[in-house]
């Protein structure tokens, strides 16, 4: 009989990190899912996927080089996924240093874990599209970085750490240059998930505002559970090679809150304010990525739109804030979408 492959999700309390979990099971891993104190965290996402008594969850601080070897030691993984660290970029503004030491001193410790204990496991590491800054032309794994955040400029660092301990040390070590992918599991500071939960509750009858900075942003915005089959799909390929994994299109952020609205009903600019303060110091004006290589070498293609992905949103936020009010069907939004929710709860 095989083996029992073992993966090690570190960051497990996340989206990624849970979507993640969630198909490993399926393949029948065994999965060890590490978070920085795994006795009080909530573990929400691998809660609402209902996997939470599958996952074996462990303490792991990356920044602590011995909590990572402890961490190895107990686990043993023959996969490890790296997608922990600070992960909002409006945040890193304000906590340089932390976001720093969280995701490229992290992404360190692992590696030197590998090499100096000659562990056999295959590292994943959870890169970004940020690294890019503004794309001029879809941007391919060749595509030079130009960050313009420390979130970014953290990504970046990792990034060329795992490609120089892949080259010098022999180590089966990829990252995934992700552009943005989005689901019901992002937390509400996320612009999208806070895009939509306000769009809901307005169309639920509140009078607050929905208050966003710069709306002329464009990016490529892809469906999170397909996001993650890639981290998969790179640990199992012959040699180690960092892909790039995106929907190769692009969708500006007016016109998903435009989107999101009219599934509701509403008129956007009716419930919308710009709100100079919620501008970053940089941002990204304009992001879109080229899978190509992940097409042709891993076979992945992108196949939810960005179109249809709003829908989802709005439609999980329906059903998690409006479906278990069973008194209160007149209050329910009168967009398509809600008609039809309607319709199907009755």
């Amino acid at each position: 009989m095989m083996k029992q492959r073992i993966a090690l999700i570190i960051g497990v309390s996340g989206q990624d990190g849970g979507y993640l979990a969630e198909f490993l099971l399926r393949k029948g891993y065994k999965v060890y899912g590490a978070s920085r104190d795994h006795e009080v965290a909530s573990f929400s996402n691998l809660l609402e996927l209902r996997i939470r008594d599958q996952v074996q969850v462990i303490s792991l601080a990356l920044s602590d080089f011995r909590s990572v070897v402890t961490a190895l030691q107990v686990a043993q993984p023959d996969e490890i996924y790296n997608l922990a660290g600070q992960t909002s970029v409006n945040l890193s503004f304000r906590y340089p240093v932390e976001t720093f030491e969280s995701i490229s001193v992290g992404a360190i410790n692992i590696l030197e874990c590998l090499r100096l204990f000659k562990h056999p496991a295959k590292l994943y590491n959870a890169c970004s599209s940020e690294v890019f800054g503004n794309t001029t032309t879809p941007a391919t794994e060749a595509t030079p970085f130009r960050p313009r955040s420390p979130y970014a400029t953290a990504k970046a660092a990792a990034h060329y750490a795992v490609a120089n301990y892949r080259e010098a040390y022999d180590l089966f070590a990829c990252s995934g240059l992700l552009f943005n992918h989005e689901s019901p599991l992002r937390p509400p500071r996320f612009v999208t998930r806070k895009i939509v939960s306000t769009a809901v509750r307005i169309a639920h009858g509140s009078s607050e505002r929905l208050r966003l900075g710069n709306l002329g942003v464009r990016r490529d915005w892809g469906w999170a559970p397909e996001y993650v089959e890639t981290m998969w799909l790179m640990l199992q390929q012959l040699l180690p090679e960092d892909f790039v994994i995106a929907t190769g299109s692009t969708y500006s952020l007016s016109d998903f809150v435009r989107d999101v609205f009219d599934i509701l009903g509403l008129n956007w600019q009716n419930h919308v304010d710009v709100d100079s303060s919620l501008l970053r110091p940089t941002d990204v004006e304009y992001s879109v990525g080229n899978p190509e290589k992940a097409e042709g070498q891993l076979n992945w293609r992108a196949r939810t739109k960005t179109s249809d992905m709003i829908r989802k949103l709005v439609q999980a936020e329906l059903e998690r804030n409006v479906l278990p009010e069973i008194d209160r069907e007149l209050s329910y939004p009168t967009g398509k979408l809600g008609h039809e929710m309607l319709a199907n709860h009755r």
